[in-house]
């Protein structure tokens, strides 16, 4: 690394800090020596965490300046992130990290599922994790019992729903019993340690349901967060401030506008049919279903494959580490949908698309086309191998732990848009397809806003004029009008409540994509290869500085 960029040198050796503070996050980047341990979620915890994230601050502060591009964006990052993470601390959030889909509840089955058991010092290493899990539980509960001490308490269907997810991590076919099966497979002689490993982490997970339901149910607060707590997290969430209300209005016209489309759409796939009716034979009908989980999983496969081979070259120059791209089928125990690990760091290990299904048999699929676009190539996957690969002008900490959800959002979501344009939806069924996804995100920033800032629905939108908004407005409309089933809707609902200002980030992000590339395109010369080129270069940015970068 040149001399001239200290914050190289600031960030290296914060990635080995934030490694061994949060080995869970190690875990994930794939930064090796923590497997064995799990962060220390106790309030003693978090404050070591904070302490280091101000260290970082008053480190970067200390640096003089630079007039080096690359280096100015390396303090950039730390610094946006330093403060975020701070920003959690200060206001008192971090009492609130219990929700229905990404707090610590959910982290250790996470981690677990992503460590490979393929030599003895692997399976080693999951069975002390497994033993550890009850010290780190018992960490957690004294986190949620501090927030309950100060009346910071998350929303009822948070509990009611980690509690379901709970009751779901015991048996041979949960994470826990899985990973102890495999290990024992591998090593039968040890095959009695592993299975009491799996087990001391199943009672952890019970006892901690059972204060959550006696101790802590008893107290949950309200499900809206309000104003206040909501535009500090969406700030965090898409790197830029939020105008609730623009985005609200903003979230009302593009409904509109898709739900406008797919009524067009509609008659091409069933003659004189209504959206809903066209969504319902497509659901049904037997050639939009694959008969088996593998099948399905085949098919996504496929998709990839046949992104990798038309896109490289062409629209993307994808990194060599890139070209390995895993799907797989996520665990039981977690909600339905999709998901994306990273690779490891220097691809250490491969990104995989998780799919958690609702069944094993006869599994729709016409929507789920572009949503492998959206999680693999060139979503997801493409966006962070990228910033894997580039060691040469991005930091260790932007390769590793820096990341915007806006950011990373609101390209995946781009690049759904893109497929379609570049005709990789080939039938009418998965353009449909992925006008669902494309409306059921614009309903989240609609559903989002409005219930937590409990706003009223305007006369105009066919959907309960005058009313306000509620959770069961809000799973009716994620049902009725987004094409949600019932179940990922409630499913949903729950998701925006205890994750605030995250669900917006999608629509919101991609629409400053589109915005920057309609400004780019107008430049003499310009294309979409060195548009896509220029927003993979910078990393996962906060939206701010994205639009300052490419300008």
């Amino acid at each position: 690394m040149p001399s001239s960029r200290p914050a190289f040198a600031l960030a290296e050796a914060l990635v080995d800090q934030v490694a061994a503070d949060s080995p869970c996050l190690a875990t994930f980047m794939g930064v090796s020596g923590h497997d064995d341990r799990w962060d220390d979620f106790s309030p003693a915890g978090v404050e070591a965490r904070a302490a280091t994230w101000r260290r970082a601050l008053a480190e970067l502060g200390a640096l003089p300046p630079t007039d080096d591009v690359w280096e100015q964006l390396a303090r950039d990052v730390i610094g946006d992130h330093a403060t975020g993470e701070l920003d959690v601390v200060e206001s008192g959030d971090h009492l609130l990290d219990l929700n229905s889909l990404v707090s610590p509840f959910q982290l250790p089955r996470l981690v677990l599922d992503s460590m490979p058991v393929d030599s003895a010092d692997d399976r080693e290493r999951v069975r002390r994790r497994l033993l550890a899990l009850p010290e780190a539980l018992e960490g957690y509960r004294a986190l949620l019992a501090e927030g309950l001490a100060q009346q910071r308490v998350v929303g009822r269907r948070q509990v009611e729903a980690v509690l379901e997810q709970g009751a779901g991590l015991g048996g041979a076919d949960a994470t826990f019993g899985r990973l102890a099966a495999r290990c024992a497979e591998a090593e039968p002689d040890r095959a009695a340690s592993f299975h009491e490993a799996a087990a001391e982490s199943t009672r952890a997970y019970a006892e901690l349901c059972r204060w959550l339901s006696t101790d802590y149910m008893p107290h949950a607060g309200p499900d809206p967060v309000g104003r206040e707590r909501y535009t500090r997290a969406a700030r965090r969430h898409l790197g830029m401030d939020l105008d609730v209300e623009d985005a609200y209005a903003w979230g009302w016209a593009e409904v509109g506008r898709l739900e406008r489309e797919m009524a067009a759409l509609a008659g091409s796939i069933l003659p004189g049919t209504t959206t809903r009716e066209a969504l319902d034979h497509l659901q049904t009908d037997p050639q939009f279903r694959d008969p088996t989980a593998a099948a399905f999983l085949a098919r996504m496969r496929s998709c990839q494959e046949r992104a990798l081979s038309a896109l490289d070259g062409v629209h993307f120059v994808i990194p060599a580490g890139a070209r390995e791209l895993r799907v797989e089928r996520a665990p039981a125990g977690g909600p339905p949908g999709a998901y994306y690990v990273q690779p490891g760091e220097g691809f250490s290990r491969p990104g995989t698309v998780w799919y958690s299904l609702e069944s094993d048999t006869d599994i729709p699929w016409f929507d789920e086309v572009s949503t492998a676009f959206h999680e693999g190539f060139p979503g997801h996957h493409l966006q962070i191998a990228t910033v894997v690969a580039q060691s040469a002008n991005l930091s260790r900490f932007q390769r590793t732990v820096g990341g915007n959800t806006g950011y990373a959002e609101g390209w995946a979501l781009y690049s759904e848009t893109l497929m379609g344009e570049l005709g990789f939806l080939e039938s009418p069924a998965e353009r449909m397809g992925m006008y669902v996804g494309q409306l059921a995100r614009a309903w989240r920033v609609v559903v989002d806003t409005g219930l937590h800032l409990e706003l009223q629905i305007p006369d105009n939108t066919g959907f309960h004029g005058g009313s306000w908004w509620t959770p069961a407005l809000a799973v009716e409309a994620m049902h009725r009008r987004a094409g949600l089933s019932a179940n990922t809707a409630q499913s949903e609902v729950n998701r925006y409540l205890g994750w605030p200002g995250q669900a917006i980030t999608y629509k919101l992000g991609q629409r400053v994509m589109l915005d920057l590339r309609a400004a780019w395109l107008r430049r003499p010369g310009a294309d979409l290869r060195s548009f896509h080129e220029r927003v993979l270069s910078v990393g996962s940015v906060g939206l701010e500085r994205l639009r300052a970068w490419v300008g």
